[in-house]
């Protein structure tokens, strides 16, 4: 099971310079999971950058992994990895969600250097 964090969304739809790293989880629907936050996150950028159209045909793409809803269990857990790892909110949801469904996290988001169960890509 796999978790794009958000960055890797971006990146992959704007065919940055890792796009071709975070495709290969993104293709693999099967094991893709999507949290809600990220869907907040990638719309919102591709709203700004892009306009409505076009974030509404980013957010459909990845509405076609299972996407998860934040719980009040997620979000508790969340809450103490933020605090244990000194992680910002959004970065412990992500990483909330994917340790509840044994995924692994692929990001090029240093706040998840060194963290156990992520695949951290520096940004060229």
């Amino acid at each position: 099971m796999n978790v794009v964090d958000s960055c890797g969304w971006l990146e992959y739809f704007s065919d940055g310079s890792n796009a071709d790293i975070f495709a290969e989880p993104i293709m693999e629907l099967s094991s893709l999971i999507v949290p809600t936050l990220c869907l907040y996150e990638v719309f919102k950028v591709a709203l700004r950058e892009r306009g409505e159209d076009s974030a509404l045909q980013v957010v459909a793409i990845m509405k076609q992994g299972q996407t998860v809803d934040l719980n009040s269990n997620l979000a508790i857990q969340a809450a103490k990895f933020s605090f244990d790892l000194k992680i910002p909110m959004a970065d412990a949801i992500i990483l909330t969600t994917a340790r509840a469904y044994q995924a692994t996290v692929w990001t090029q988001d240093d706040d998840f250097a060194g963290i156990s169960g992520v695949k951290y890509f520096c940004k060229r």
